[in-house]
């Protein structure tokens, strides 16, 4: 097999030139995001109901697989905000044995994805569901972690949502203003230190603060030590779960549901990868790397893994060139377990609340919500039920329901956008302004058009026509006269397309929107991403508006309809 096959991880495919300076940079970008993994990863193991070592030694493991064996150059693996409350509602129906069930399971349905091609059906669960998703997910795990932030005292805590806020209002009264006050100066240290550097990492800072304060205070607050007993130093222990063959059936939507979110969280995140890099993953690769970092996190004490958005995204940030950034990650976090681990028993519960908090806060996708209320009633109630469901009921049904939800509206939008009228003398002169032939297209304009609807399943096209967005034009005009149909999918995907040519120095103006995309496109707050006076009626109105932002003369335009 030829070292070039675009099939192979890109880690085989990147070393190639790869040089010493590369290899400084993804030092510095792996020690870097290892840090920031750090407290991430023992938050997240302790608010899925394991210990915080299985959140470090799905990190180390997963982390290392994902980068090694991956389709993506920067993306970095390891527990995600994502699986915290299925990983709850597991461990405590099933406990540990079936947890890592479930992760083998999904693991093995990654990796069918991944070999058969259908790492591209993730694109078809539409905006509003995923959006729901996130908006759900967010408010669990900030509420799993109320308790810890206020050091409230009560029994065991319920999985449910409402007797679990029912039963923290109870005992309101238990507050230890100590944890208290650790969780809110974590807050601090987490909004305000990025806006003076992001040299260092901010949560590395909260823990090494707050933990100091804890400890030269002797402040009467639960730590991990309190709680876990510490973090064992040494290894990942290699262990072969205790499986039973009875758990299977009752735990098959489980595993189908931790296999869907660990695909479409690592496919969203490596999205954002190329975004930032200007590169382009491979997604079957990616979903078999991902397989089998879930297949093997289990056997070392892990929970399911996934790529983590706003891990990759300071990796980029942080200088990685390729995929070796993601392995030094993991390798600073196994470092950190084999010198440092029992430091990590003074650590208070209440600085990894806080450091969640601010997890459940940037994954929430709050600012789409104004854009989802601004589309027609149909769009927004799928998103309200994904969103009652995921925080009211199980992730299970809401991810069920909401991708049946989300199939029966692009049947309607179909069906509701499809029309049978006679051609008239109006008809005709009505599209005469949309017509191309004769029209002059200036040198500094690249035309691109969607023809058909541009719903969910289908926005993926625009990634494909536009991965090479430098040979464009300083001015683009995307012509929708022949878009029949849009959602807040393919309006969330002409924003993404948008914001990668403002990025550029380039411009967007859309022209010929019919009336269902023309109605949600003005309706929604699209119009502040690209502007009013770049909002055109026709294909002419465009090409005038082009010239008036490159100021170049008509004279000089070259007729290339011909």
């Amino acid at each position: 097999m030829s070292i070039s096959n675009p099939n192979l991880p890109k880690s085989f495919l990147l070393f190639k030139g790869y040089t010493r300076q590369d290899f400084f940079h993804d030092l510095l970008a792996g020690i870097t995001v290892g840090l920031v993994a750090l407290p991430l990863a023992m938050a997240f193991g302790i608010a899925s109901g394991v210990t915080p070592q299985a959140g470090l030694y799905t990190a180390v493991v997963a982390g290392f697989l994902i980068s090694a064996l991956g389709g993506s150059r920067t993306q970095i693996g390891g527990p995600t905000g994502a699986f915290v409350v299925i990983i709850a509602g597991i461990v405590l129906r099933f406990g540990m044995a079936g947890l890592a069930m479930v992760t083998l399971m999904a693991g093995i349905l990654l990796v069918a994805m991944g070999l058969t091609g259908l790492g591209a059906a993730v694109r078809f669960i539409p905006r509003m569901v995923v959006v729901g998703f996130t908006n759900g997910i967010a408010i669990l795990i900030a509420s799993t972690q109320i308790k810890d932030f206020f050091g409230l005292h009560t029994g065991p805590v319920p999985s449910e949502f409402l007797p679990r806020i029912k039963l923290l209002l109870a005992h309101y009264a238990t507050v230890n203003w100590a944890a208290l006050g650790l969780g809110v100066g974590t807050l601090a240290i987490l909004i305000f230190l990025p806006r003076i550097t992001r040299r260092v990492p901010a949560s590395i800072v909260a823990l090494l603060v707050c933990t100091g304060v804890a400890l030269v205070f002797h402040l009467p607050v639960e730590t991990i030590g309190s709680k876990f007993g510490g973090i064992p130093r040494g290894l990942p222990p290699f262990a072969i779960p205790d499986f039973h063959s009875e758990h299977i059936l009752p735990l098959i939507p489980s595993a189908f549901t931790v296999a869907l979110l660990a695909a479409l969280e690592s496919m969203l995140s490596a999205v954002v990868a190329d975004g930032m890099t200007g590169d382009r993953h491979n997604s079957n690769v990616e979903l078999v790397a991902q397989g089998v970092a879930n297949i093997l996190s289990p056997v070392f004490g892990g929970i399911p893994a996934t790529g983590a958005i706003a891990r990759t995204a300071t990796n980029i940030r942080s200088g990685a060139r390729s995929p070796v950034a993601g392995m030094v990650h993991a390798l600073t976090l196994l470092l950190i377990l084999l010198v440092a681990a029992p430091l990590a028993s003074y650590i208070p519960l209440a600085t990894l609340a806080g450091v969640l908090f601010v997890v459940a806060y940037n994954m929430g996708e709050w600012h789409e919500i104004g854009g989802i209320l601004k589309l027609d009633f149909t769009a927004i109630s799928v998103w309200i039920v994904t969103f009652a469901l995921t925080v009211f009921a199980d992730l299970t049904v809401a991810v069920g329901v909401g991708l049946a939800l989300a199939a029966l509206l692009y049947i309607y939008r179909v069906a509701d956008t499809t029309t049978v009228t006679p051609v008239t003398e109006d008809y005709i002169r009505d599209g005469l302004p949309h017509v191309l032939q004769g029209r002059i297209v200036p040198p500094y304009v690249t035309l691109l058009r969607i023809h058909g609807p541009f719903l969910f399943g289908t926005t993926e096209k625009l990634v494909e026509a536009t991965v090479n967005i430098e040979a464009f034009q300083p001015v683009v005009i995307l012509r929708l006269r022949n878009m029949t149909a849009i959602d807040a999918t393919g309006i969330h995907a002409i924003e993404t397309f948008s914001k990668r040519l403002r990025d550029s120095g380039r411009s967007l103006i859309l022209c010929g929107a019919m009336e269902q995309p023309s109605k949600l496109l003005t309706g929604s707050r699209f119009l502040e991403h690209i502007g009013p006076e770049n909002f055109m009626p026709n294909v002419q109105a465009a090409l005038d508006r082009a010239r008036e932002i490159y100021g170049e003369p008509v004279e000089v335009a070259v007729d290339y309809s011909v």
